[in-house]
């Protein structure tokens, strides 16, 4: 099949071959990329029903999304042959790894963990993989595994796709029931998994046999022989959690994979210990902060919990050698019923902080628990009952350190604290009513106290977020974000998220790049959790070239944050420029699952497909977008910018008038009119623009040469340009 055509997939090479097809590298014409093509057995899907059935389970498998699971791209047919598309994954397979040798104890629970986490998603979707083998186990080049080939999946309660009385999975790895040819659940994926961890510690199976009879009596008869008669050194807990994932009798084995999971990332601890008595044998320790529940009468105090929550966050990231989890990431759980072991091991910490907070009037009850992940143990609980002028005594009294200030006391003012809490809560609602009304509470709170810096920094940001997304013109929320910085800084030089803002402001209306760079280090200097400072640098380094350095910082950021939309939207938008293509989709429909109502994956998952000409599905995205932001300019303009490559004049016109009606009310950036006239055909039209974006300082120029492939403005001119105007330092 080499040098052959399939579809729109041109056969490269063959990639490898065995019992489940054969595999080729191919070019995909369509998105100039290159991808995986694994052509399926006839005897799988050689008639009519079981055809049928494998498609609707492959479907099944293809909506699972997951970073530990190889995405499907398309399932198609060809000359009576059955046939996934893949991404072609750079690396090795566990299987080449494993036969070099036994692995570190510590690597191969690393692995193991990582084919849990996805598994755990698949049979959270009802999907068996039913073929876990080390062959089935991709390594990319910087460790990350992918589970692949669910072409033996099984929906539980569909029929089997074999015939009755046969097996399916390579035999050294198949479960007992299996290998009888029972019916099979997740404790199948459970034994086979336990199989592959037993190789990598010793370097040899389980059940050995010469031939596959041989393996199957083993299987079914035999022990294996224990691991520390092997090999020293390996953990006792290891070796336990190995033989319980090896009972024959499957209501023996662990109930569900992530049971097995919660083990295994226990394993890979020396210990889970209380926050407040710093063993000095963890390696790292780690918590999350959870909103605190408002058991007040009124709804109107919910700012309040939220608040108190927030602020111990900020207060244990002062510690040196604390993991704290990131603020949308531990808040992403509120007002679910979410078991807290479950929160620990999707957070991937050691200790959750829970409370609640009761407020009457000046009176306040504050109930705080500290609890194990491990064994869902309360460590240490505790209960204020105060007045409100001693909050801060009650944060530094939950997040102790002596001779270490963690909270910061800025107010002595109650109301202005009140306020500031108010003005962070409505922020995070991210609604344009609630924007509002949080720059309001942040102007009363200063006003109330002049000398409060983090009601100036709450500023900052307000502005500076609204010349960017909002409606105000840039110089002028330039400037009065600047100068709340400056104020913030005058009060409090160590406020990272001001020296992060002010990174920002110096690389998008500045255009000066040593600046912020130097903002950017010192703001991750102080806090180098803080996630949406690192996809910010992450952007000024690609804008920069620098394209190492630049995937580091969405690697580092969704370890502190790892359910936020906003960095995980900006880390693929990062692998995105990269020229990681399907990466930055793949994570682009991740994060859209994660809030399916939050329109800026959708957005920029209309860039990507318009600068790869899939212009149906960036149609679709941007209708999207527009629709779920409420009709955010930039969210018209991209559907604008859409219709006119595709043809649509009509429906591009469309868009474009309520544009350009809108901005005789508010402000709109010229480079969307810039970017929509080149979608359009008209680059003169569009250099206009370009030249009005460089005059106001529009921020969205810095991204021009990024901007999907049909809508960038280029030339040697623009560049003259910004230098003769002095933007370009």
């Amino acid at each position: 099949m080499l040098g052959e055509t399939i579809s729109h997939y041109k056969i490269l090479s063959e990639l490898g071959r065995g019992g489940m097809g054969v595999v080729y590298r191919a070019h995909d014409t369509k998105l100039g990329r290159d991808v995986a093509l694994k052509f399926l057995p006839p005897g799988l899907t050689g008639d009519e029903e079981s055809s049928r059935r494998f498609i609707r389970e492959a479907r099944a498998a293809a909506a699972i999304e997951h970073p530990n699971i190889c995405s499907i791209f398309e399932i198609g047919e060809s000359g009576g042959s059955t046939f996934i598309v893949m991404p072609c994954i750079g690396g090795s397979s566990l299987k080449d790894i494993v036969m070099s040798g036994p692995l570190d104890a510590d690597r191969a629970v690393d692995i193991a963990v990582q084919a849990c986490r996805g598994l755990t998603a698949a049979h959270d979707k009802g999907v068996i993989h039913r073929d876990i083998k080390p062959g089935n186990i991709l390594l990319t080049e910087d460790g990350m595994v992918k589970i692949v080939d669910f072409g033996l999946a099984k929906l539980r309660g569909r029929s089997m796709l074999t015939k009755e009385g046969t097996t399916l999975g390579t035999v050294a790895y198949i479960s007992p029931e299996q290998a009888r040819g029972d019916e099979v659940d997740e404790r199948s994926d459970i034994w086979s998994l336990g199989v592959v961890l037993y190789e990598m510690v010793t370097g040899r199976l389980p059940f050995p046999g010469e031939y596959d009879q041989a393996v199957i009596y083993s299987i079914l008869n035999s022990e294996p022989k224990p691991l520390s008669s092997l090999r020293g050194g390996i953990p006792a807990k290891l070796e336990r959690i190995i033989g319980k994932a090896l009972s024959k009798d499957p209501g023996q084995r662990y109930p569900r994979m992530s049971d097995l999971l919660k083990e295994l990332e226990a394993a890979a601890r020396k210990s889970r210990t209380a926050l407040v008595e710093d063993r000095a044998d963890e390696k790292e320790t780690s918590i999350a902060v959870l909103p605190f529940v408002n058991m007040s009468a009124d709804p109107e105090n919910e700012f309040f919990g939220d608040g108190l929550a927030e602020e111990l966050i900020n207060a244990l990231t002062r510690l040196k050698g604390l993991r704290v989890v990131a603020r949308t990431s531990a808040f992403s759980f509120k007002g679910k019923d979410t078991d807290i072991r479950e929160i620990g091991r999707r957070l991937d910490v050691g200790n959750i902080l829970e409370g609640s907070v009761r407020k009457s009037g000046d009176r306040l009850r504050v109930t705080v628990q500290l609890i194990n992940v491990e064994d869902g143990y309360h460590i240490w609980s505790e209960r204020f009952d105060r007045e409100m002028e001693d909050i801060f005594v009650i944060q530094d009294e939950i997040a102790p350190r002596p001779g270490t200030e963690l909270v910061k006391k800025y107010t002595d003012d109650l109301d202005a604290y009140t306020l500031y809490l108010k003005g962070l809560y409505n922020w995070n609602l991210m609604t344009p009513e609630s924007w509002v009304l949080s720059r309001e509470c942040l102007e009363e709170a200063v006003a109330i106290d002049p000398g409060f810096a983090p009601a100036y920094a709450g500023l900052a940001v307000w502005y500076q977020s609204q010349a960017y997304w909002g409606s105000t013109p840039p110089i002028e929320a330039y400037e009065k974000s600047m100068a709340n910085a400056r104020k913030a800084l005058e009060i409090d030089e160590e406020m990272a998220l001001v020296h992060d803002v002010l990174a920002g402001n110096y690389f998008l209306y500045d255009r000066n790049w040593p600046e912020s760079e130097r903002e950017f280090k010192r703001s991750l200097e102080l806090d180098p959790t803080y996630s949406i400072s690192r996809v910010n640098y992450g952007l000024h380094l690609i804008l920069n070239g620098r394209l190492d350095e630049a995937l580091e910082q969405p690697r580092i950021a969704k370890r502190y944050d790892p359910f936020s939309v906003i960095v995980n939207t900006w880390s693929a938008m990062i692998l995105f420029y990269a020229g990681k293509v399907d990466e930055a989709v793949a994570m682009l429909h991740e994060t859209i699952g994660m809030d399916p109502s939050h329109w800026q994956p959708h957005y920029h998952l209309a860039n990507v497909y318009l600068d790869q000409s899939l212009l149906d599905e960036a149609s679709a995205e941007a209708e999207k977008a527009l629709e779920l932001s409420g009709g955010a300019s930039v969210t018209r303009m991209i559907l604008a910018a859409t219709d006119f490559v595709s043809g649509r004049t009509a429906e591009g016109d469309r868009h474009l008038g309520k544009l350009l009606d809108s901005a005789e009310k508010i402000f709109i950036p010229p480079t969307f009119f810039a970017w929509i006239s080149m979608a359009r055909g008209d680059p003169e039209e569009a250099y206009r623009h370009i030249k009005k974006a460089i005059e106001v300082r529009d921020a969205w120029l810095n991204f021009n040469r990024i901007a999907p492939r049909q809508l960038r403005v280029l030339g040697p001119e623009i560049d003259t340009l910004l230098r003769k105007t002095g933007w370009e330092k």
